[in-house]
């Protein structure tokens, strides 16, 4: 009998830029490879791992670039390939060298909240599908299910995976209410008519390279970087007084927030760390309105993280309309009554959400503070109306204190996680209320601006397992249970092509179907491909026309 040839996949694992956080998360990494090894050994396949573990670094993720382009001279670019991911990794770190490869590629993530591979995967996702890089996806917990088995065969054999996308209706294939086409379409004009500015503390955060907007896509919009430095925040940090920071911390205090402070810099959240935090708040606001800013994005994780504690505290608070007061050196107040809408990561995508939302929901008679929050992990739960699956949203503190349960009473900072905050700085960290919630994500692909968008809703459950969905992500960060409106979890992950899902509630459930709807016809005016995904209500179309059941992704 002739011997049995097992074929054989190349594997990459894409890391952190930190060393302490690719040691701490190797060890999962390990896991999670052994049970893809496993997996496809059942299919007949080997595995050539492409870098091997560095004893000096005790690690084995691809950490850099340039080791990235590295690793990619010795991979056949014929090879069926795949990046598995069960940490988050800087996307730039493989992007180089996937955009060559010509053999299969899969991006595989372990389905677990325990460290952000889920995000991580995402990330990539985005990357490659804004550089037109044709790729598959797959996700499980242990990696026997018959979800993952059937989607592992398929681009073994194929190449390629068919995914269920019977959810997503073109704006196009739709027909609106004609008032709310109106609306949207009215304000979408006054928006690109008014023009804005969007500040850029460092353009492309952490290797996201689906976070940055090409100013040719960006304009038609009516929206304009000031491209920003971060040494220019660090600068005009050193300017601001210590009573001007102390004014901030009294005003958080006087309205029940609670500090988490201890006295080991190291490893504990400080009084000084939270000042310095302030100081960031006031420098922000006032270098915004320098420069005429609607809209900014602070870096932070690169740079910054060497000098100063972390700017999450300060993100949740300028993203809330009811913040501390800044003043000039004139001593005017600098955006009275408003929100400066703030995006985490520098994601730009998410800028031009957030701050079209906040002025659509202003004029809709709402409460438009956003944030962009991590599409983390997340398990089924009874939430009381039999079991539904309950997404874990989580983000490092960007978060605003109108999304909690009793506001600022019930927000707390907590001293960022050492191995990706080694200045330490405070989360602002809360449990978001109960409520009908719109939820987006604005993308590139094909060389053009997409959202998808959909309806959802916060739930609360039970202060238990609220706590146990924390012990298994990051319990220093703002969390909420969401569930999404006729999406599944597979559709979701399957689609989504971003690591993060920007979220503003509505007053009720009618009045969020209507702004989705709205803010919809909004986009479209500007020029954006927009994607209704789940069940939004008042719309029309022939469902046997315009959805389509199983697409390849990402094409």
């Amino acid at each position: 009998m002739a011997p049995v040839i097992l074929k054989e996949v190349v594997l990459v694992a894409s890391g952190d830029l930190r060393l302490a956080a690719n040691q701490n998360c190797w060890a999962a990494q390990q896991a999670m490879e052994e049970q893809l090894g496993a997996a496809l050994a059942r299919q007949g396949y080997t595995v050539k791992r492409a870098h091997a573990y560095d004893p000096r670094k005790q690690h084995g993720f691809i950490d850099s670039q340039k080791m990235g382009m590295d690793v990619f001279r010795g991979i056949d670019p014929q090879q069926p390939l795949i990046v598995a991911e069960s940490v988050w990794q800087y996307s730039h770190h493989v992007l180089a060298g996937l955009t060559t490869h010509q053999g299969p590629i899969l991006t595989v993530a372990n389905w677990s909240g325990q460290w952000p591979g889920l995000v991580g995967m995402l990330n990539l996702n985005g990357c490659l599908t804004k550089a037109g890089v044709a790729y598959s996806t797959l996700w499980s917990e242990d990696f026997t299910d018959e979800f993952f088995e059937a989607g592992l065969q398929q681009w073994l054999n194929e190449g390629r995976i068919s995914q269920d996308q019977s959810h997503v209706q073109p704006f196009a294939a739709a027909t609106l209410p004609a008032a709310d086409e109106q609306t949207g379409r009215a304000f979408g004009r006054r928006f690109r008519q008014q023009k804005a500015i969007m500040g850029v503390f460092d353009e492309g955060c952490m290797g996201m390279y689906n976070a940055i907007v090409p100013d040719e896509l960006l304009h038609p919009t009516g929206v304009f970087k000031e491209r920003l430095s971060q040494a220019t925040l660090y600068a005009a940090m050193r300017e601001v007084t210590d009573q001007d920071a102390q004014a901030v911390l009294d005003w958080l205090l006087a309205k029940g927030m609670k500090f988490n402070w201890g006295t080991d810099e190291a490893t504990e959240l400080t009084r000084t760390q939270t000042l310095d935090q302030c100081k960031m708040y006031v420098a922000a606001v006032r270098l915004a309105a320098e420069f005429g800013c609607d809209t900014i994005g602070i870096q932070y994780q690169q740079g910054l993280k060497d000098l100063t504690a972390a700017s999450d505290l300060v993100e949740g608070l300028l993203n809330n309309t009811d913040r501390p007061p800044v003043f000039s050196a004139a001593g005017e107040e600098l955006y009275p009554g408003r929100a400066l809408p703030h995006f985490n990561e520098v994601d730009e995508c998410a800028g031009l959400d957030a701050l079209l939302t906040y002025r659509l929901w202003e004029e809709l008679g709402m409460s438009g503070e956003t944030t962009l929050h991590d599409l983390r992990w997340g398990q089924l739960y009874d939430t009381g109306e039999g079991e539904e699956f309950v997404w874990l949203f989580l983000i490092s503190g960007a978060a605003p204190p109108a999304h909690f349960v009793g506001g600022y009473q019930g927000a707390s900072s907590e001293r960022q996680p050492p191995m990706y905050f080694r200045l330490g700085g405070g989360s602002l960290k809360g449990i978001s209320r109960p409520g009908s919630l719109v939820w987006s994500r604005i993308y590139v692909m094909d060389g053009k601006l997409h959202c998808d968008l959909g309806v959802g809703e916060a739930v609360a459950l039970p202060a238990a397992e609220t706590q146990r969905r924390w012990q298994e992500t990051t319990p220093e960060w703002p969390i909420m249970h969401a569930v999404l409106r006729g999406v599944s979890r597979n559709q979701m992950m399957a689609r989504h092509k971003a690591n993060h899902i920007q979220v503003v509630y509505a007053p009720y459930e009618a009045k969020a179907h209507q702004a989705c709807r709205i803010k919809a016809a909004a986009l479209a005016e500007l020029g954006v491909e927009v994607h209704f995904c789940g069940d939004v209500i008042g719309l029309t179309a022939d469902a046997a026309k315009d959805r389509v059941k199983h697409l390849v992704l990402p094409n």
